[in-house]
């Protein structure tokens, strides 16, 4: 039996990760967020409620869990403490004492989202595709040893460095791109009371999770957006600003992991990308378009449609190997479900040649044309199912073809967006 898990996307985010690390939080002690911003959008469905976060772990809603956000997530205060009163309104009590969010973490200031907006608008028809939140400035901040750290918000030394930091940053706004400047005063008085509000929940998070993996307590960490995002692995440049792998967890908490922790994968039947990038299987048609109505892909941060397509298999099995998951969990073949036929990408055509990879330049990507494998599909309504036995065959055919192909192990299926719309297979702990 494993001590810790990470949950993580093998694709390029959105694939489910919000429900699956609210299923496994029944067994965990401590949720931890290890990487990212808000950015990141995690629906979750427990008796017919919808409730979406963006920086508090997907575990809150299990009344036995702590949760962790650590020092290498970028935090927007102002979306941290919604999700708070969020939380509260909604009757969930006691978060003072069971979310604990790290001095240790940059803080995204409004200079850093009218930045990120001005630089998205100067870009024409070359646009990144980025949500606007602020991250990229954020995580720029922090690389170039200027960026504003939960910690400095409740010291006195805040204005000094807020003071410096906005001077550079109106001068590009002004200067550089034509946008409007922005007011200091207004923005010591709003992060003044921001502070203020924040600092019941900050805490050393790197002690205290340290001091749970040394009591033995349960630790799932929870990543965002997904492999294909990395900013080293993956599309580059159409990536996002931090290391999205498993192997950040340690890092981005600030405790060494547990040697007995297990890397679990979350994968769609189908593919889904939001913003720019290359997307080898994209279907710019009626199928896409049935694919996005059927999946409800329009994202849980921005509300834009994301753009749909086939199984990528070969992106997967690269997302698999850079990454060391050995379990899958797929979710959403219930969109699926009524297709007499699917499309599953098992390689690429490029100049003329069959690659068995996936390509590590952006612009090979985008050129290469996919080589598909037609399956069954099934017609079986999936939510009505519970039972590994009672799946229908081909969907068991599709699942066999994917761990064959990867070498990774499917061990549960999601078939609706609810809690209890989940059949397992075999658990990885």
């Amino acid at each position: 039996m494993p001590q810790a898990v990470v949950v993580i996307g093998v694709q390029w985010g959105d694939e489910g990760k919000g429900k699956i690390v609210d299923q496994y939080s029944e067994w965990a002690d401590v949720v931890g967020r290890f990487q990212g911003g808000n950015n990141a959008g995690h629906t979750l469905v427990v008796n017919g409620k919808q409730t979406i976060l963006h920086l508090i772990p997907s575990g809150v809603l299990h009344p036995h869990t702590k949760c962790f956000i650590g020092s290498g997530v970028v935090v927007d205060p102002v979306v941290f403490l919604h999700e708070i009163e969020t939380l509260k309104a909604a009757g969930h009590k006691d978060l003072e004492s069971r979310i604990y969010l790290s001095d240790r973490c940059h803080v995204i200031l409004d200079y850093h989202k009218a930045l990120d907006a001005a630089r998205e608008g100067a870009k024409g028809g070359t646009t990144i595709g980025t949500t606007k939140r602020g991250i990229g400035p954020a995580y720029e901040d922090r690389a170039a040893r200027r960026g504003i750290r939960v910690t400095d918000l409740l010291r006195d030394g805040f204005v000094e460095k807020f003071r410096s930091n906005l001077a550079e940053k109106n001068v590009l706004l002004e200067k550089l791109y034509g946008a409007p400047v922005i007011s200091e005063k207004e923005q010591l008085d709003k992060y003044r009371e921001v502070g203020i509000r924040l600092a019941p929940y900050v805490r050393d998070v790197s002690n205290l999770l340290y001091e749970e993996i040394q009591a033995g307590k349960k630790i799932l960490y929870e990543g965002a957006q997904g492999v294909l995002l990395d900013i080293d692995y993956g599309t580059y440049p159409f990536v996002t600003s931090s290391h999205t792998l498993p192997s950040q967890c340690a890092l981005g908490l600030g405790a060494r992991k547990p040697k007995e922790t297990v890397f679990v994968g979350v994968m769609k039947a189908y593919t889904t990308r939001v913003g720019s990038g290359p997307f080898p299987t994209e279907l710019r048609d009626a199928m896409g378009e049935q694919l996005r109505e059927s999946g409800a892909e329009f994202g849980a941060t921005t509300g834009r449609p994301r753009r749909c397509g086939w199984l990528d298999l070969v992106a997967v099995r690269y997302a698999l190997r850079v990454s060391g998951i050995q379990h899958l969990t797929m979710t959403k073949a219930d969109v699926l479900s009524g297709l007499k036929e699917l499309k599953v990408c098992t390689a690429y055509k490029l100049d003329g040649r069959i690659l068995d990879t996936f390509p590590n330049d952006a612009g090979d990507l985008e050129r290469v044309e996919p080589v598909y494998e037609t399956l069954e599909g099934w017609a079986t309504d999936l939510k009505e199912i519970k039972k590994a036995a009672d799946i229908p065959t081909p969907l068991k055919k599709y699942i066999a073809f994917i761990q064959n192909f990867t070498g990774a192990e499917v061990g549960s299926v999601s078939t609706g967006p609810g809690r209890e719309n989940v059949i397992e297979i075999s658990r990885p702990f």
